[in-house]
């Protein structure tokens, strides 16, 4: 496949550029013809030239999940304009700063030329475009609301992004701390402990076993800098790995549960983005079951997978969606098996779904913005207790010999 920049021509006049990958000209020919264009030049450049610059930025960046928001965003505000979708597309990758982006979306010109429709071009990047993405994009083309289904979707995603921002930036705070923490410490033991255990030692002070202890690890860190680094790496670096495993995956997963504040905010959390997920695809036209297949992936926690992949199977064997949710009332509040209830039975589940949404993104963010408040009275209490353990540890000795002398 050959990437080619072309200069076209429509049937009234105006001269538009374009990408287009194609197998050879006469391909892209038959591209530009079918949505009414004639060629008027072409810039041939292999779309895999090693050498190239651009190739490589277009492989080793990644797409954040706001370029996907803009994207959505852009081009359903185009499409209801009145833009033909591989116009639109071709005034997306001219716009899009993001090579990799760009790439992505010069390809889906391509496909959407040749005749297929955009929800199969976007199933060939599940690393870019999830599974919600393809399923409201085929609604809306299926149910010929494309533009519709388009903003939907970054609707969701927005929510979602802004939801994970929200967590995230409440949890940074208690991180800089411990971060600080730990580095003052290591400085501590590296520069300060060595001096003072130097002076104990000339004086013949008598240690006790918390003052042992502290210069047992000053000591070790500083002769064996480089295998304490290393040590350090390997266990954060093991850690990560194991989290990365079905089994540590889960053993996370049941520690933020029974964490103390973290737990709730979990369940809150993820009863969000349930409600969210699957009121975005039932407005949309996706049915009820692909509708949990597509949730069960974007839920992050295997616990609450399982109850959603339980209510995916209990639905095929006709029983209603709620009632697998209010049996794990343990997972997800009871207030979210209640109004699935009453959804199903006033027939408005979509709407009840998008108000439990709006209802717990709320909460979350409530909580979110109090969390700082409340973690810091056990941040000081942490900090106050690792600073008066070391403060007594290397004080005691000096208290000793003043005693003495």
């Amino acid at each position: 496949m050959s990437r080619f920049t072309y200069t076209a021509e429509k049937a009234d006049g105006e001269v538009y550029k374009g990408v287009a990958e194609a197998r050879d000209r006469f391909d892209l020919y038959t591209i530009v013809r079918r949505e009414g264009g004639r060629i008027i030049g072409v810039d041939e450049s292999k779309s895999r030239d090693l050498l190239s610059l651009s190739y490589w930025n277009s492989k080793l960046t990644t797409v954040s999940e706001y370029e996907r928001i803009l994207l959505a965003r852009n081009l359903g505000a185009m499409l209801s304009a009145g833009l033909a979708l591989s116009r639109a597309l071709a005034v997306l990758e001219r716009q899009t700063r993001n090579a990799k982006l760009s790439n992505v979306v010069s390809q889906l010109a391509s496909e959407v030329r040749r005749g297929d429709p955009l929800h199969t071009a976007l199933s060939k990047f599940p690393n870019i475009f999830s599974k919600l993405f393809v399923a409201m994009v085929r609604s809306g083309e299926e149910g010929g609301d494309l533009p519709q289904s388009l903003s939907v979707i970054a609707d969701q995603m927005e929510r979602m992004y802004n939801l994970k921002k929200k967590v995230r930036g409440a949890l940074i705070y208690p991180a800089i701390v411990l971060g600080a923490i730990v580095g003052i410490g290591v400085l501590m033991m590296i520069k300060v402990v060595p001096t003072l255990a130097q002076t104990f030692a000339e004086m013949g002070a008598e240690l006790p076993a918390s003052t042992q202890t502290i210069i047992a690890i000053s000591n070790f860190l500083v002769r064996y800098t480089i295998l304490a680094a290393a040590l350090f790496i390997f266990i954060v670096g093991s850690i990560y790995f194991a989290v990365k495993t079905p089994v540590g995956g889960r053993v996370l997963d049941f520690i933020f549960l029974k964490l103390p504040l973290i737990g709730k905010l979990v369940r809150e959390v993820n009863a969000a983005r349930t409600s969210r997920t699957l009121s975005s695809l039932l407005s949309s036209g996706v049915d009820m079951l692909t509708s949990l297949d597509i949730t069960t992936e974007v839920i992050q926690n295997s616990y609450f997978k399982e109850v959603v992949q339980i209510a995916k199977a209990s639905v095929g064997k006709g029983e209603p969606l709620s009632a697998a949710f209010t049996r794990r009332e343990d997972l997800y509040p009871a207030f979210v098996g209640e109004m699935m209830s009453v959804g199903e039975e006033t027939g408005q589940l979509t709407e009840m779904m998008k108000r439990l949404a709006i209802y717990y993104e709320d909460e979350v963010d409530r909580q979110t913005k109090d969390m700082s408040t409340v973690i810091e009275p056990f941040l000081m209490v942490f900090i106050g207790g690792a600073v008066g353990f070391f403060a007594v540890s290397m004080i005691s000795p000096i208290y000793s010999l003043s005693q003495a002398i």
